[in-house]
């Protein structure tokens, strides 16, 4: 994907959002650190211009709910978690870069559910590549992009990596 594809599949999935959850009434984003952050404050932006209102949006740090965390042999980077908000009662949609085996989504929603009960959760993702590991759907998908499982798939954000890009490369 290039940066116009992004900014395209980033319009699409803010349309589906309100269309899907009928406006922005109770909704707010989380984004996963550390790309799905950037990418809930441009889905926000888009949101506010459809529709008008500000939709709230946080950063989720789930590090620590990982189930590989004692697995790696490398030390895990460590997040700030910021949601400034209450995420009871609320349409919460869940912002990552890629979609893979599921685990990275598990994690999240388990350290979400300990902020608070959204009244539903919904997922949103840039690039779905499939491989799931565990029973884990996105809702709204940016691209659906099949790779072997081997494939490394980056996604760049202009704010991390001074551009906007899908990337995959077989596996060496």
């Amino acid at each position: 994907m290039q940066p116009d594809d992004v900014r395209r599949a980033l319009t699409r999935i803010a349309h589906e959002i309100l269309e899907r959850d009928k406006g922005a009434a109770d909704l707010v984003l989380v984004g996963i650190a550390d790309r799905g952050d950037d990418l809930a404050r441009r889905l926000a932006d888009e949101v506010r211009r459809i529709e008008g209102p500000e939709v709230p949006v946080g950063v989720l740090d789930i590090t620590f709910y990982r189930d590989d965390i004692g697995m790696r042999a490398d030390a895990p980077e460590v997040h700030e978690t910021r949601i400034p908000f209450d995420v009871s009662g609320k349409v919460v949609v869940l912002v990552d870069d890629v979609l893979f085996t599921g685990r990275t989504i598990r994690s999240a929603m388990d350290a979400l559910m300990d902020l608070g009960r959204p009244r539903k959760i919904q997922l949103a993702v840039l690039v779905d590549r499939g491989h799931r590991e565990l029973p884990i759907r996105a809702d709204f998908v940016g691209k659906n992009v099949p790779t072997g499982r081997a494939d490394d798939v980056r996604v760049l954000v202009a704010e991390l990596d001074g551009e906007d890009a899908v990337v995959v490369e077989g596996a060496r």
